[in-house]
């Protein structure tokens, strides 16, 4: 249903170091770098599905009330790395691992914000 998601940066750089380190727990990884822009996808794919820029708008970059990218783990342990890493990368905590049996019994979810405050997620739908 998707083609692809973007987030905003003000320094693409530092989204760079950040993204690199908390998407690789994931199978995630760095596949364009150009001017202004990453793009990052599936370790096993050349097309890049998320991307993080400057706004082509050049106005400042601003974080959507609401919005948030969640990426897909093989498994419990990935989600929680993506965390450790995005913690010890610069992110923030916006919910620490574990089920949230609200959404469904195997939801097992961890939800950081980025540099910029951007909100990210990494999810498990599988029973461990």
């Amino acid at each position: 249903m998707f083609s692809h998601a973007t987030v905003g940066a003000t320094d693409i750089a530092r989204a760079k170091d950040f993204y690199a380190v908390v998407l690789a727990p994931l199978g995630v990884d760095l596949k364009m770098d150009i001017k202004g822009a990453l793009g990052f996808g599936p370790a096993d794919q050349k097309r890049p599905m998320f991307f993080v820029l400057k706004p082509n708008n050049r106005q400042p970059m601003s974080v959507g009330n609401g919005t948030m990218v969640a990426f897909a783990a093989k498994d419990r342990r990935s989600v929680d790395a993506f965390h450790r890493a995005a913690l010890a990368a610069g992110g923030v905590d916006a919910g620490a691992p574990g089920l949230r049996p609200h959404y469904h019994p195997n939801y097992y979810g961890a939800y950081v914000r980025d540099p910029d405050g951007n909100k990210l997620c990494a999810v498990c739908h599988f029973a461990e």
